[in-house]
């Protein structure tokens, strides 16, 4: 029988984290464990609060599911149906029972994920993101940010142009662009991202409001560089009709649902030949972990969340030189954890 433990967690954040649509210093996180026979898997749930999910809604999920009708976790696909069919929304609570699950079932399979999945093992080099904030604090965390390979660029709001001559003042380094759908006019839209390509950017991250259909069909038309969808692209339904407004997607398990999901996004987003992006919110290396097995999917990754916290309370793969190094313990790759020292937050 599957049994499952929950602690509260508040995660805090190394600097005040700044997007377009508004501000934080922390980001609730639901961690739980699951137990099966000998066996004992980890999850998290991360709930920004923009996305309307929080610790009191996840312990509710959590505390009204039925885990009984289930003899095992192998039964993971007739499981994640009956979560869909507990509750409608959400994914983050949900993600955190799929990623245990398959915590689970690497370990009573003896394998790591990515040898689950049938993925290679692969280093993967993974952005470091950098929030909006003055010229002089964006320089700082470039310049912090030097083993990296990719800079994330957080746009939208009212000081564009200043936040990219401060990182090209200090860092001539290939540039991933995410607006956090902070652009509401599409031509701006477009002449912005042609300046932008001129600055280094390879791609640009929801530029525009996710509902803005008729807007985001006409930029995907006159863009210079690839659109990602990620605002725009929650589950696998979403990512039929992505290539009407995008180039690519950006897969995050704690709005999939989980591992299952992802796996299924990336699939069907490679068969309509769109690029995909591998990313995350603010993390424990819990769940990043669990996403890196399925890096040698993507074209990018962006799993960095774990890294801009200062209460972490787990241990996963090494990050070197900007690389992710999956290690290859059994499950998602936590280190020997120790659910017994994570002290509950209320």
């Amino acid at each position: 029988m599957i049994s499952i433990e929950i602690k509260p967690y508040l995660l805090h954040k190394k600097h005040v984290f700044r997007i377009a649509v508004g501000a934080r210093t922390n980001t609730p996180i639901l961690l739980i464990k699951l137990k099966y026979d000998c066996f004992e898997g980890y999850g998290e749930a991360s709930m920004p609060p923009l996305y309307g999910e929080s610790i009191v809604s996840a312990t509710h999920f959590i505390n009204t599911f039925d885990f009984s009708p289930f003899s095992s976790p192998l039964e993971i696909r007739a499981i994640n149906n009956a979560l869909n069919l507990h509750a409608e929304g959400n994914p983050a609570i949900k993600a955190a029972i799929d990623i245990a699950l398959h915590d689970l079932i690497g370990k009573m399979k003896n394998m790591p994920l990515y040898e689950y999945f049938n993925l290679p093992k692969k280093e993967l080099k993974t952005s470091k993101t950098i929030g909006i904030d003055s010229a002089e604090i964006i320089r700082q965390r470039v310049l912090e940010a030097a083993e990296f390979h990719f800079l994330k660029i957080k746009l939208g709001g009212d000081n564009d142009a200043e936040i990219i001559n401060a990182v090209r003042s200090v860092s001539d380094k290939p540039l991933f662009i995410d607006a956090n759908q902070g652009w509401t006019n599409k031509e701006e839209a477009r002449d912005k991202i042609e300046w932008l390509k001129q600055e280094g950017a390879v791609f640009i991250e929801q530029p525009m409001p996710k509902m803005a259909f008729n807007d985001m069909e006409w930029l995907a038309a006159h863009s210079t560089l690839p659109l990602i969808g990620d605002e725009g692209i929650q589950k696998l339904e979403d990512v039929k009709t992505a290539s009407n407004f995008y180039h690519g997607i950006n897969i995050k398990l704690m709005k999939s649902a989980g591992l299952q999901e992802a796996f299924a996004m990336a699939n069907l987003a490679k068969s309509l030949n769109l690029k995909i992006m591998l990313g995350c919110m603010s993390e424990t290396s819990c769940a990043i972990a669990a996403a890196s097995h399925l890096g040698a999917m993507a074209d990018w990754i962006d799993l960095d969340g774990n890294l801009g916290v200062t209460n972490d309370p787990f241990q996963a793969h090494q990050i070197i030189n900007g690389h992710i190094h999956l290690n290859d313990t059994n499950g998602i790759g936590l280190i020997n954890p120790d659910w017994n020292k994570i002290e509950n937050y209320e």
